[in-house]
């Protein structure tokens, strides 16, 4: 009776664990892919390209803070490259000067925070 018991139990058991990741692979087959954010950017030409770099004060964290300017940067019109250095405190960005400005760069970040959290200093380009 005890045998008939485990052999019952298993066979309920396995037809579960068969049903649930028959189920779980339609649901995947539903998933679609994530769509990419980053865009293609624009060839710059030679006489055209700028690169500056500046100091970025008010950073917390590098993947927070540094990442998400980073991004904002780098998702600009004529911007070719943005690193932002967390430990450094600094930010490198290669762009198209007949697009971007540093105010405009000086902008982007300020305002990726409230306007009062980051602080652009000693840019030089």
């Amino acid at each position: 009776m005890k045998f008939t018991k485990i052999i019952a139990s298993l066979a309920i058991a396995g037809l579960v664990f068969v049903s649930c990741k028959k189920e779980e692979d339609k649901n995947l087959a539903n998933i679609k892919p994530l769509e990419t954010t980053s865009k293609e950017h624009k060839a710059i030409a030679a006489e055209n390209v700028q690169t500056a770099s500046f100091e970025i004060e008010g950073m917390t964290c590098a993947m927070g803070c540094a990442k998400t300017i980073e991004k904002e940067l780098s998702n600009l019109d004529g911007v070719e490259k943005a690193a932002v250095d967390f430990d450094k405190k600094t930010a490198t960005v290669t762009f198209d000067k007949t697009v971007q400005n540093p105010e405009s760069l000086t902008k982007v970040v300020q305002e990726t925070g409230d306007g009062k959290t980051y602080k652009v200093s000693n840019f030089k380009s």
